[in-house]
């Protein structure tokens, strides 16, 4: 009878140790507005990194439980536990290492200029004096106050809010992940993408430091959704227009 007691203890512990709302569930921290990686539609969390990330739960057996919040908060609430995962895009940089740790990586950060046709902002030396927006904490924040240190600078919560400012004329360009800046410039007849930066910096799921357990899990899937064509079928699906690194072409 001890014996059983003791298994049971340690499986129940087994459920529950992944932390979330309830045994076997992982709280997953994401955006709600940023095409195509991490957005709600109907009432649902998808893009690219979502989805990837159902796929990778489904081939471990695991519960996922999506929940909205801001980019420039995102790392702290899966640093202070409030997250399991965070799925947004994420580039791993090495500040943010210092806060979560990242999976492997799953794609690659590049970057798009927006602004309205004809506007003087049309590259990365046009933007100097400028009124450029960006999300807060973003690798696009970095980015633009180490390239373009003589920009004015304004910073938003989230994608939308840039978007509107954008439409509004109150900014003279911003500056978003590529895919999303294309996806706006196409629901958005006033604005365009004038120009595109590529990286060799790898987006990641973060977790909380020193979870090993929901880390390898996540790594152990990701394999195995790249290896079975899952991670080609859902770049096609989302980002139809972007180049596919070897490293992800699997046997899709």
């Amino acid at each position: 009878m001890k014996l059983e007691l003791a298994l049971a203890a340690v499986l129940l512990t087994a459920l529950t140790g992944c932390g979330g709302s309830g045994a076997g569930t992982l709280r997953v921290g994401t955006l709600s507005d940023s095409k195509p990686n991490a957005y709600s539609e109907g009432g649902k969390f998808t893009g690219f990194d979502n989805e990837l990330l159902r796929a990778i739960a489904d081939r471990k057996g695991l519960k996922l439980e999506f929940a909205s919040t801001d980019f420039s908060t995102l790392l702290g609430q899966v640093a202070n536990g409030q997250f399991d995962i965070g799925s947004a895009g994420i580039s791993q940089t090495d500040a943010r290492k210092k806060t979560v740790d990242f999976s492997n990586g799953y794609n690659y950060q590049a970057l798009g200029i927006e602004a309205a046709p004809g506007s003087p902002v049309t590259d990365e030396n046009s933007l100097a004096g400028k009124r450029i927006g960006v999300v807060q904490g973003t690798i696009s924040d970095t980015w633009l106050t180490a390239t373009a240190p003589a920009a004015q600078v304004t910073r938003f919560p989230n994608d939308a809010a840039v978007v509107s400012a954008l439409n509004a004329g109150s900014l003279d360009g911003a500056v978003f992940d590529k895919a999303s800046a294309e996806q706006y410039a196409a629901e958005n007849p006033g604005l365009e993408v004038t120009k595109s930066l590529l990286t060799n910096v790898p987006h990641g799921y973060a977790v909380r430091k020193g979870n090993g357990q929901v880390l390898s899990q996540i790594n152990d899937g990701l394999r195995q959704v790249i290896a079975d064509g899952t991670w080609l079928r859902l770049h096609r699906h989302f980002e139809p227009n972007e180049e596919v690194p070897t490293e992800f072409k699997g046997n899709g």
